[in-house]
């Protein structure tokens, strides 16, 4: 099964338990307009162009016969900073497997473990669901999903993973569309079903400024989550420098230096990221 991703971060600490590697799957179906991975939500292969160092020397624009280059138009080898890369590589299953289980020792000696996240790793569904599976058996597994997908394909990749991340963004089915794209109709029963499918979860809501941090929007959401642990995830200033990597515009959602003041008493059990 052939899949597509946008990156391998290894040595990561706040995707799971333990020192694990997080593996990026690209494309997404929803478009939050805070996201912070603007180079994974197409589905595609996509020019990334760091402009930070950038010489404007001109060397990458001239053309070159490399095959790998031609569906940018931009030399990908020949930036002498490089500053130029593809957002998108097409991997094996059985192959990223392999690679992933090289650091076996770590992820035992750490209680680690492999963590698929996006983009949307339900986009790929078949993809995620065949590496989990080469992944079975030998190391922890774990997943970070939106929960936007049918039920049976959300139940599907789930029962491959012994530990789900999922986001709650916003409540109300209106401001849900209008902030990310979507309804959130799937992404409530798909909520459900996971409380009620007894794998261990974290649901994790992102503190929007305005948006999501909401005293409303929050009291909706922690009835959703109930007794499930929650995290709470600050606002990413960093986003919008990456979405003019991939020539994308970012509205900055801070005005000014506005603090986050949701009331987080709402939340019991949450395990609060600052």
């Amino acid at each position: 099964m052939k899949g597509l991703v946008f990156d391998i971060k290894a040595f990561a600490l706040n995707d799971g338990g333990g020192i694990r590697t997080t593996v990026f799957l690209k494309g997404c179906p929803l478009r939050c307009i805070w996201c912070h991975n603007p180079e994974g939500l197409s589905p595609t292969p996509e020019l990334y162009e760091k402009t930070v160092g950038c010489l404007r020397c001109g060397l990458c624009r001239r053309g070159c016969d490399h095959p790998e280059c031609q569906p940018f138009g931009r030399c990908l080898h020949i930036c002498p900073c490089n500053l130029l890369s593809v957002a998108g590589v097409e991997w094996d299953s059985h192959d990223l497997a392999q690679k992933l289980l090289e650091k076996s020792d770590i992820y035992e000696a750490t209680g680690g473990g492999i963590t698929l996240s996006g983009g949307e790793p339900l986009l790929q569904a078949e993809f995620s669901y065949a590496l989990l599976r080469e992944l079975s058996g030998k190391v922890h597994r774990a997943i970070e999903t939106s929960g936007y997908a049918e039920r049976e394909t959300f139940d599907r990749v789930m029962g491959e993973c012994e530990f789900v991340f999922m986001d709650l963004k916003l409540r109300d089915e209106a401001a849900h569309r209008q902030y990310t794209g979507v309804s959130n109709e799937r992404i409530l029963k798909n909520a459900a079903a996971l409380k009620a499918s007894g794998i261990p979860h974290r649901f994790r809501i992102p503190l929007i400024p305005g948006i999501t941090d909401t005293e409303e929007n929050l009291r909706g959401l922690s009835e959703i989550a109930g007794d499930s642990p929650v995290e709470l995830l600050s606002y990413n200033r960093l986003a919008p420098a990456k979405y003019r990597s991939v020539r994308r515009s970012y509205t900055d959602l801070i005005d000014g230096e506005r603090a986050v003041d949701a009331d987080l008493s709402l939340f019991q059990n949450a395990i609060l990221r600052k």
